[in-house]
């Protein structure tokens, strides 16, 4: 199997149980030794509105989803004149034949059309139409020759807490459709095979990678208003929360998410808000408050399409630039940008790490694609034994009762970090105001005090940059095309750079941004220095990673490449620009 893979796709209405089939499947896959990326495609509403999963399976590791699809499976008619046109020669589309579809829907260049009884063969096996989801997996499943074995360990686990008799209903829907499916398996181009002696793998999404990492780090106070795509952070915490100690408060909006947990923080607690562009927007105030009262809190922004409420459900890279500056006045920030499961899992705990050791904001920009993506990962990919608790400068309550001065918690260093004390003890009393205030916290408007203040905080910058890592390289040390990026069109981009090597060696590589700021200047300088051309590529509409480039080292970029549909990029849509 080649490293592009199996294309599946199933498509149907929003309350049909489209994404949770699709992540089962990839399950399934997974189990049986393949390696599977699979994003949800749907509408921001409950019921109703087109939705899909798409699924890639292959032998080789995955990072991105691609735009062939080899096998369709529409549970709904609008799905096949939406799709059939993805469809390659020689692919199928299996529809269910319960559904009224135009004769002219059915017609594609080299694909074949099957209906399937899906939901007259649910009812018979399972005793419900509910169960056509399970159904049409098992017909995929037959159709690409896959051993029935791995899906059906996935339907024990995914129906148990319904009770045996939904399981077996739904192992006897699955067999029926595997049944119906090995009927075309010789006419069917794109087997799929088990792979025995693989390892066992996960199979997760950037949510819940970065969740993990979090936790781990010490995470114990997350506050939050839903919204998508951040808002499943939440969710996932929710619940762990009672296992592992972890306070949770759904608030009443933004503004008190980030205030409370600024509180928290303050008392002590690594905190986390979750969020997405239009959330952060309202806690801009909040941020500058964490800034001024140098409180370690870490905001988590999956970011979407904007303005305002924009497309709710979609993928853009539209919050770089508003993060950087963001709230009033000027303070230090982390600014980091994980492009793969396994960098948010890092960002999780080291975020925490950053914010606590340097007593500022740290803003983890996540995005859509990454935030929704399933992808499977080997079981040590996410390594635990390297996450570390780091603290920072917090004073213990023995070095507190040592104290033979009096306690300065905004004392002027050199480094601009000043000892923290949890508040509680008595050698450690002090005022935390949102106004300019002198090194004891008392609020002044001496222009002196102001000054120095603001030098000290400062001058945590010069210990932050030494943190930010330079940008990654993926493929040859040379090439014609130097490609940069930032976030999760590192996996599009990384396959797009395959395939260019593949046809002519030395065409591409790619360098990709995770730590964004304090900007790693002298790292991409290096870099850029080893470059013949240098294209950025970024899922917005202005190029906001090649204006801070410019901004903070003087080089331009020498193309760009930009896409802000709501979709992200894909290997095949990169190609066609650089050829365009």
């Amino acid at each position: 199997m080649a490293i592009n893979g199996i294309a599946i796709r199933i498509g149907g209405e929003a309350g049909q149980g489209v994404e949770s089939s699709g992540t089962g499947f990839c399950k399934a896959l997974a189990r049986g030794g393949l390696h599977v990326y699979g994003l949800p495609d749907y509408y921001s509403r409950i019921r109703g509105g087109h939705n899909f999963f798409s699924i890639r399976a292959s032998e080789q590791a995955l990072y991105s989803h691609a735009e062939p699809v080899h096998l369709l499976l529409a549970l709904t008619t609008e799905t096949i004149p939406r799709h059939r046109g993805a469809v390659v020669p020689g692919g199928a589309v299996a529809y269910d034949s319960a559904l009224d579809v135009p004769a002219e829907d059915l017609i594609a260049d080299g694909v074949q059309f099957i209906g399937v009884p899906m939901s007259d063969l649910a009812v018979e096996t399972a005793g419900t139409a509910l169960a056509r989801n399970t159904l049409a997996l098992g017909f995929a499943a037959g159709i690409t020759g896959y051993d029935l074995g791995p899906l059906e360990t996935v339907i024990r686990d995914n129906f148990a807490r319904k009770g045996q008799a939904v399981v077996d209903g739904n192992l006897a829907a699955a067999a029926a459709g595997h049944q119906e499916g090995s009927r075309y398996a010789a006419d069917f181009d794109f087997p799929l095979r088990t792979v025995p002696g693989a390892p066992p793998r996960m199979v997760l999404s950037g949510t819940e990678a970065f969740s993990m990492g979090a936790l781990a780090g010490g995470c114990r106070f997350v506050s939050a208003y839903p919204m998508t795509p951040g808002s499943p952070v939440l969710h996932w915490m929710a619940a762990h929360s009672q296992r592992y100690g972890v306070v949770i408060k759904h608030t009443e909006d933004e503004i008190a998410a980030i205030n409370m947990a600024i509180g928290a923080a303050h008392m002590g607690a690594r905190a986390l808000v979750p969020t997405s562009g239009g959330g952060f927007s309202l806690m801009v105030e909040g941020l500058g408050l964490a800034g001024i009262t140098e409180t370690p809190v870490v905001i988590y922004n999956a970011q979407r399409p904007g303005p305002a409420t924009g497309l709710p459900t979609r993928h853009e890279q539209g919050d770089l630039l508003f993060s950087l500056y963001a709230s009033q006045g000027e303070f230090p920030r982390f600014l980091l940008a994980p492009g793969t499961h396994e960098e948010a899992f890092v960002a999780g705990w080291r975020s925490l790490n950053l914010a606590e050791k340097y007593q500022t904001p740290v803003l983890v920009l996540s995005d859509h694609y990454l935030a929704v993506a399933v992808r499977t990962l080997e079981v040590d990919a996410l390594d635990f034994s390297r996450v570390e608790i780091d603290r920072g400068e917090l004073l213990s309550p023995a070095d507190l009762d040592a104290l033979q001065e009096p306690y300065l918690r905004f004392k002027i260093t050199e480094s601009g970090v000043s000892p923290r004390a949890v508040p509680g003890h008595r050698n450690a009393v002090y005022v935390a105001s949102s106004n300019e205030h002198d090194e004891r916290g008392a609020i002044t408007e001496d222009a002196g005090m102001r000054t120095a203040q603001v030098d000290k905080r400062m001058r945590k910058l010069a210990g932050m940059a030494q943190e930010m890592a330079g940008p990654s390289r993926y493929g040859p040390d040379e090439a014609e095309t130097t490609f940069i990026c930032w976030g999760s069109t590192y996996g599009p981009l990384r396959e797009a750079v395959d395939r260019m090597n593949a046809q002519r060696a030395g065409q591409a590589n790619l360098l990709h941004l995770a730590d964004i700021w304090p900007f790693p200047t002298d790292a991409v300088i290096q870099a850029f220095d080893l470059a013949e051309r240098i294209v950025a590529v970024e899922v917005n509409a202005t190029g906001q990673l090649a204006i801070l480039i410019r901004s903070a080292t003087g080089r331009s970029v020498d193309g760009q490449i930009h896409r802000y549909s709501g979709r992200p990029f894909t290997p095949e849509a990169i190609l066609a620009s650089m050829e365009g």
